[in-house]
């Protein structure tokens, strides 16, 4: 089918000249095989280049849509287009959990591994720490796993793949027994008691977020609390110096609270807590940017305080910065890979030109704390700084061109960022 269509955001006019929308195993084969480009758009959630090409582009929207458990080995293994919000309310009938989820429950489970998509929680990976193993079409139009109890070095290189080895189809997933969270919000934490308890703050939920526009105070902090049975915790009514809120709260304070998860203290599955919207709910109204670096752990308050010297110069075009922890990884694309790391998220308003004379800024700012930036949303790095933050890149490089020697998952993105100078 021809395509003018656009990403999420409306930032990226994709350029390929068609969009197939295969139904069966069979028909996606026979495109990959005939392709001489190809990438594959999940959700469209990324606000880069990173799923677009100069020759065709696969949706997996029509592929059939399944999720088989495993309850011997702990796992369930999903249909690569299956959005988190949709597996999330399959693996509850079943009593089983994922161990996180990301705040937009819409995203493609196979687009957000590719990217090393998040949530947030001291003991939490990102998401893609919960695969067990991958089903993808490779160049050739083969069928090939990869898992983890098999490929060991392979299989750690394939899972934040950015869609550059092959069309991934199905991905098993690690799982456990479901669990309540019940999830509270408090205005206005000073920025002073972030910096002087910045662990304690943390560490005091299963995930925690803190909201702000980077002035004197945080303002909100969303705890998110896993509880060991359905029964509420009680509710303090301060949290370092910053008062629970009286009602449930949107990020933007200004913004009607309808699309988020439920707060108060209400206890609910982890499914309808774990992420900020509610399923089929954006965040705002979509026209908006993003962008998300990563720093190690032990830089996190010194890189808020770097952060702070430019608050004048993101103020006129930030809506609003998320920090969130997300525990090491061993998957040598991903942003937490050796490390123990905060994301620093802003969310921008949708005027590129203004955005891109900031992100520099913040960059420069972040630099001496070891950044890396998510590979789904915007930067201006140049691509030598860009790869020098990960150890097994030519690993990587190594393990595409043995999947892919002829480049045809690759495109502009992948050839800069990881191919490039």
């Amino acid at each position: 089918m021809p395509t003018h269509q656009h990403n999420w955001a409306g930032n990226i006019a994709y350029s390929a000249a068609e969009i197939h929308q295969p139904e069966t195993l069979e028909h996606l084969q026979a495109i990959v095989s005939r392709s001489s480009k190809l990438r594959v758009l999940g959700s469209r959630h990324s606000f880069n280049a990173i799923a677009d090409s100069m020759g065709a582009l696969v949706s997996l929207d029509k592929m059939p849509q399944t999720a088989v458990v495993d309850a011997a080995r702990r796992t369930v293994t999903v249909s690569a287009g299956m959005t988190y919000g949709q597996l999330g309310v399959l693996l509850h009938r079943e009593s089983l959990a994922l161990h996180n989820m990301a705040s937009l429950p819409g995203i493609s489970v196979a687009g957000a591994i590719a990217t090393a998509t998040h949530g947030s929680g001291d003991a939490n990976g990102n998401l893609a720490t919960a695969v067990a193993a991958l089903e993808l079409i490779t160049a050739e139009g083969d069928v090939v796993t990869l898992a983890r109890e098999t490929h060991s070095e392979q299989f750690l290189g394939a899972v934040v793949g950015l869609g550059a080895l092959g069309v991934v189809t199905q991905v098993t997933l690690d799982v456990q027994p479901a669990f309540a969270v019940q999830q509270e919000v408090y205005d206005n934490l000073p920025l002073a008691q972030v910096d002087a308890h910045f662990d304690e703050i943390v560490s005091s939920a299963y995930s925690v977020s803190l909201f702000t526009n980077w002035g004197e105070v945080v303002s909100e902090v969303w705890l998110k609390r896993r509880l060991a049975d359905d029964a509420a915790l009680p509710l303090a009514p301060t949290f370092f110096e910053a008062t629970l809120a009286p009602a449930n709260r949107h990020p933007l304070v200004a913004l009607s609270a309808d699309r988020c998860t439920p707060q108060m203290g209400v206890p609910g599955p982890w499914h309808e807590r774990l992420p900020h919207f509610r399923v089929g709910q954006t965040p705002a109204t979509g026209d908006e940017l993003q962008t998300e670096y990563f720093v190690p752990r032990q830089h996190a308050v010194a890189a808020m305080r770097a952060l702070r010297e430019i608050h004048e110069q993101m103020k006129p075009v930030m809506w609003i910065s998320e920090l969130r922890t997300i525990a090491a990884d061993d998957l040598w694309m991903s942003m937490g890979y050796g490390h123990d790391s905060v994301g620093f998220h802003f969310s921008w308003k949708n005027d590129w030109p203004k955005v891109q004379k900031v992100l520099p800024l913040i960059e420069a700012q972040l630099a001496p704390f070891e950044m890396r930036p998510h590979w789904g949303k915007l930067f201006t790095m140049p691509s030598a700084q860009v790869q020098a933050r990960y150890p097994r890149l030519q690993d990587f490089r190594s393990l595409l061109r043995a999947y892919d020697p002829d480049g045809k998952f690759r495109n502009a993105f992948l050839e800069t960022c990881v191919f490039g100078p």
